[in-house]
């Protein structure tokens, strides 16, 4: 496991700056796959050039997307905003050895959601498998039931982002659009 110095030291990057091997690496992970239902593997570099493609359009179109996210210098998986309809959606994927960072990583990254009076709340879809959802309500998220997103159930919460919170500009993050 990582055992980051506290606070978490964060680098935002662009997945662009990920190489393609690593994420390939990363995604075919079985441990990380299971919480993955929608995720189709065998997962290669030509997926891995149209996930990044995917991600990089998502900045283009919305302003905000997905993040590769670094302590130290290393890799320890990607998440962010994905634009749902009317609704802003925070995923986050991580390596198995970075489990357990996953609220120091999802609060710095709602920083940005806090600092933009166009996203009141966010959203997070979550699928059955994931059990331990503690920190979900410890943030304040509140539950919503269950959705169907393409061919496969997720548990649906959402999280209030009225008030200012740490600016973004105070993490350590590459330029971002």
């Amino acid at each position: 496991m990582i055992q980051p110095h506290s606070p978490l030291d964060l680098t935002f990057a662009r997945l662009t700056e990920v190489p393609i091997a690593t994420l390939v690496s990363h995604m075919s992970d079985p441990r990380v796959a299971r919480h993955m239902p929608l995720l189709r593997l065998p997962w290669d570099a030509d997926a891995a050039k149209r996930f990044i493609a995917a991600k990089e359009a998502c900045w283009q179109r919305d302003g905000l997307g997905h993040w590769a996210f670094f302590h130290d210098g290393q890799y320890l998986g990607w998440g962010g905003f994905q634009k749902e309809g009317s609704e802003w959606d925070f995923g986050l994927v991580l390596r198995w050895e970075a489990f357990g960072l996953g609220l120091a990583i999802t609060r710095a990254a709602l920083d940005f959601a806090h600092a933009d009076p166009g996203i009141p709340y966010v959203t997070f879809l979550l699928p059955p498998s994931r059990r331990h959802l503690g920190a979900l309500a410890r943030m304040g998220a509140v539950p919503l039931g269950e959705v169907q997103y393409e061919t496969e159930r997720f548990l649906k919460f959402r999280l209030d982002t009225p008030c200012p919170a740490t600016p973004p500009a105070l993490h350590n993050r590459k330029d971002m659009p």
